[in-house]
């Protein structure tokens, strides 16, 4: 059973709701932005959203999509627009406080919140951001 997800609500961040079972072990599309700012579009193999996640700078990342080769159809698991951020639920139950907090922009996303830290008795880096510790 997947852990459950604790979120605080707040604006500019919205939570893309879970596959539900789907088999996310595949091929990932990734939109990152270049030093220069253009995107950069790759596809890379991977277990789960998360290990895609970790393969970039994570304030350099626009946006994730999963190519699901069943259905012909790529299903967003991140997205990010300035400080607007869309997450699926995959990628939320992996992210720690220090993917967020980490240098770059992650922390002034609508991804950090210390009321969300709190919820979750994070207390330190390595600890989950969206599930209980």
């Amino acid at each position: 059973m997947l852990d459950k997800l604790v979120i605080v609500k707040r604006d500019k961040f919205n939570v893309i709701p879970s596959l539900e079972q789907m088999d996310l072990n595949g091929d990932y599309t990734v939109v990152t932005k270049c030093r220069a700012g253009f995107p950069v579009v790759s596809t890379v193999k991977a277990a789960t959203p998360y290990e895609a996640f970790r393969r970039y700078k994570t304030d350099a990342i626009m946006n994730i999509s999963f190519n699901n080769p069943r259905v012909k159809h790529a299903f967003t698991m991140y997205a990010r627009v300035g400080k607007k951020v869309w997450a699926s639920e995959e990628l939320l139950r992996d992210i720690t406080v220090g993917d967020i907090n980490d240098g770059g922009v992650m922390h002034k996303t609508a991804l950090y919140d210390h009321k969300q830290y709190q919820a979750v008795n994070a207390k330190t880096w390595a600890d989950k951001a969206f599930v209980m510790n």
